[in-house]
C-alpha cells in the first residue's frame, strides 16, 4: 500500500506522539531495583561510616533498597576500577575519598582505570579533616616537640593505604617541619587506627570522622588538625598551620561518582536526593557530632573540585618521588 504525502506524516505524527511519552516514562522508571554503593575500602573508615548513615533514607527516597558493598584494595582503586567499568545505568555508584582517588593518577604507574575519563561526579557529601595523632606513651604535646622527637627517635608513622591522602598529608608535614617519619603502610584506616591504639606505631594521620573517637576515649592523643580553622569539638587543640606550617589543610571529601556514560537524567535525580538525605537534620547533626561537615556540591563542582585536587597533589607526589608499580 502506497501512502500519499498527508498520509504519511498523520501516520509519522502518530508514531512521535506514542514514542515520547514512552521514552519519557523509560527515564521515570528509574530506579527500578536495588542500587549498589560500593565504598573501596573496609568497613569502619569514614567513606563506609557515611555511607551506611544514607543507605536508608536514600532507599525510602528512592523506593529501591541500597547496597553498601565494600571493596577495599589498592588504595581504593580496586572498587573504583569495578564502578568505573560498570554499565552506565544508575545502579551502580562509588562514595569514596574524592581527595584520594584524584591522587591516583599521579601515584600509580599501571592505573587500569582513569578516573577522570571513566566517573563522573555526581555529588560531594562530607568533609573531616584529618587529625594528627599520637600513642599516649608519645612524649610530645605538640608538633614542634613531636618533630624534635622524630629526629632524636625512630616513630612509626601509620600509613592509612600508600599514596593515600592522609599518607600524602604526612608527607607534607614532614617536607615542611624536617620531621622524620618511618612509614608503616596499611590496607586502610582502621587497621592503621588500631596498631597505633595498640602502640605497634606510635604516629597517624587520619579522617576526624573514623578517629575522633579514640582520641574522645583517651586512646589517642591529639597534637594538631588539618584545617584552617579550629574544630569546635577540639577547640583548644591548635591548628597544624598554627603550629609553623602556614596553609596547611587536607583531609577526607566524601563524594558519590558514577560511571561515565550515566545520564544526566539520572545523576541529577541522584543529586538531588543525595543532597536531601545528607542536609536532614538528622544526619547533619550525626555527623557533626563526630567532626564532620556536610558539604554538597552540583555535579559540575564535584568535576571541577576533582580536577584541581588532581593538580594540586600531582605537585606533591612529583617533588617527593612516590610512584608505586
Amino acid at each position: 500500500m502506497h501512502l500519499n504525502r498527508r498520509q504519511w506524516l498523520g501516520t509519522a505524527l502518530s508514531a512521535a506522539a506514542v514514542a515520547a511519552p514512552l521514552s519519557v516514562r523509560a527515564a521515570d522508571a528509574w530506579p527500578s531495583r536495588p542500587i549498589r554503593i560500593v565504598v573501596p575500602y573496609p568497613p569502619g573508615g569514614s567513606s563506609d561510616i557515611i555511607a551506611r548513615a544514607i543507605s536508608q533514607p536514600l532507599s525510602d527516597a528512592l523506593g529501591q533498597p541500597v547496597v553498601v558493598d565494600n571493596k577495599p584494595g589498592a588504595n581504593g582503586n580496586l572498587g573504583a576500577d569495578l564502578v568505573a567499568k560498570s554499565a552506565p545505568d544508575g545502579y551502580t555508584l562509588l562514595l569514596c575519598d574524592v581527595g584520594a582517588l584524584a591522587i591516583s593518577p599521579s601515584v600509580y604507574t599501571k592505573l587500569a582505570f582513569d578516573p577522570s575519563r571513566d566517573l563522573r561526579g555526581v555529588t560531594m557529601l562530607a568533609y573531616s579533616p584529618h587529625l594528627l595523632v599520637v600513642h599516649p606513651s608519645v612524649k610530645a604535646g605538640n608538633l614542634k616537640e613531636l618533630v624534635a622527637l622524630s629526629k632524636a627517635t625512630d616513630l612509626n608513622f601509620a600509613v592509612t593505604a600508600t599514596g593515600s591522602a592522609p599518607h600524602l598529608a604526612g608527607v607534607a608535614v614532614e617536607r615542611a617541619t624536617g620531621a622524620r617519619w618511618v612509614y608503616v603502610p596499611y590496607k586502610g584506616g582502621v587497621q592503621s587506627i588500631q596498631d597505633t591504639v595498640a602502640g605497634q606505631t606510635q604516629v597517624l594521620m587520619n579522617g576526624m570522622l573514623a578517629t575522633l573517637p579514640h582520641v574522645q576515649s583517651g586512646k589517642l592523643k591529639l597534637l594538631g588538625v588539618s584545617k584552617a580553622t579550629r574544630m569546635p569539638l577540639v577547640g583548644s587543640v591548635p591548628t597544624i598551620a598554627e603550629q609553623g606550617v602556614p596553609g596547611f589543610e587536607s583531609g577526607t571529601w566524601q563524594g558519590v561518582r558514577a560511571p561515565r556514560g550515566t545520564s544526566d537524567a539520572v545523576v541529577q535525580r541522584l543529586n538531588r536526593e543525595l543532597i536531601a538525605v545528607i542536609r536532614s537534620a538528622d544526619i547533619r547533626s550525626r555527623l557533626a557530632g563526630q567532626g564532620a561537615e556536610v558539604v554538597t556540591m552540583a555535579p559540575a563542582e564535584e568535576e571541577q573540585f576533582f580536577n584541581k585536587e588532581r593538580a594540586r597533589w600531582a605537585q606533591l607526589v612529583k617533588e617527593a618521588g612516590l610512584r608505586i608499580e
